[in-house]
């Protein structure tokens, strides 16, 4: 006589369905390789609390985290790319917009608009790197210099968060030539002494770190953001040589006098308020930007 049956209850291979596993509760960490219980993550902004990685975010977070609660107002949001070039790999340029387009809910791969932090007024330009890896094509480079444009005319200074793979090679030298109308837009905001600090992302590579990126007033990275113009590996297949240990990070450029700070995440947006406050910048009732005579100061 049996002691006990085996039931086949729901869940079980018997019943024809596998039991249900827990999924998402733990990622790796690009970094480190260490497995991580995701809510740490999420609960430390998205830092790896092993070997400090960030992790990207979306345009969203990463917005909430620097302007004032609801200070943020979109510009341009309708801009959207065309297909001038006719361009077709294994995909059609207009299949790959759409895709990109209806995965992300925007336009393109840049958002532009005004914001407060804590306070005073700034034009906001974030990369979306989900959108076709950040790259730079005609209505980046268009959006980046509106937004340059505005604050120039507005006499605020410009924010300008990038996570780039570089140019967009679908639209061919329409895509390099922004390289040089964002660097002349930029130079405009210069000359006239109103200033410009960019955040690095990872990654901050190709045609993007090689123009505007480079060209801040102030320039600050996140920890281990991989920053330059062709990668690591392609420059070694080049010259045949080995590069030095963490070449092309930021901390590597912080050493090497590229970049003037590495700043954490999480303490990102006090810097930025605190570097607006040496431009100048003061805090107003009607939400005006400016110095007791109206001007912005550059270093």
């Amino acid at each position: 006589m049996a002691w006990f049956k085996k039931s086949e209850s729901p869940g079980t291979e018997e019943s024809g369905k596998r039991p249900k596993a827990a999924e998402g509760l733990w990622l790796k960490c690009n970094h480190c390789r260490e497995i991580i219980y995701r809510k740490e993550v999420d609960r430390n902004n998205k830092v790896c609390p092993k070997c400090d990685y960030h992790f990207p975010i979306s345009v969203q977070e990463r917005v909430a985290l620097l302007a004032d609660l609801g200070s943020f107002k979109e510009w341009e949001a309708g801009l959207a790319p065309l297909d001038p070039l006719s361009f077709s790999d294994s995909r059609s340029y207009k299949d790959r917009l759409s895709a990109q387009q209806e995965k992300t809910g925007r336009k393109d791969a840049m958002v532009i608009g005004e914001a407060t932090i804590n306070g005073r007024r700034i034009a906001l330009s974030v990369f979306d790197f989900a959108f076709m890896g950040g790259s730079m094509g005609s209505v980046v480079g268009e959006k980046i210099c509106r937004a340059a444009d505005r604050a120039l005319a507005a006499r605020m200074p410009l924010v300008l968060i990038t996570t780039s793979g570089g140019a967009r090679m679908q639209e061919g030298i329409l895509s390099l030539m922004q390289m040089a109308k964002t660097s002349a837009a930029l130079g405009r905001m210069r000359e006239a002494r109103v200033p410009y600090i960019s955040v690095l992302l990872h990654p901050t590579t190709g045609g993007v770190a090689a123009s505007f990126a480079m060209l801040g007033d102030v320039i600050l990275a996140e920890p281990k953001a991989l920053i330059g113009f062709a990668g690591p590996r392609v420059i070694e297949q080049t010259i045949r040589q080995k590069l030095p240990e963490g070449f092309q990070r930021s901390e590597f450029l912080l050493e090497h006098g590229i970049i003037d700070s590495i700043v954490p995440r999480k303490e990102l947006k006090d810097r930025l308020a605190r570097v607006l406050a040496w431009f100048g910048g003061a805090r107003t009732g009607n939400g005006t930007h400016a110095n007791g005579n109206g001007k912005s100061r550059a270093p």
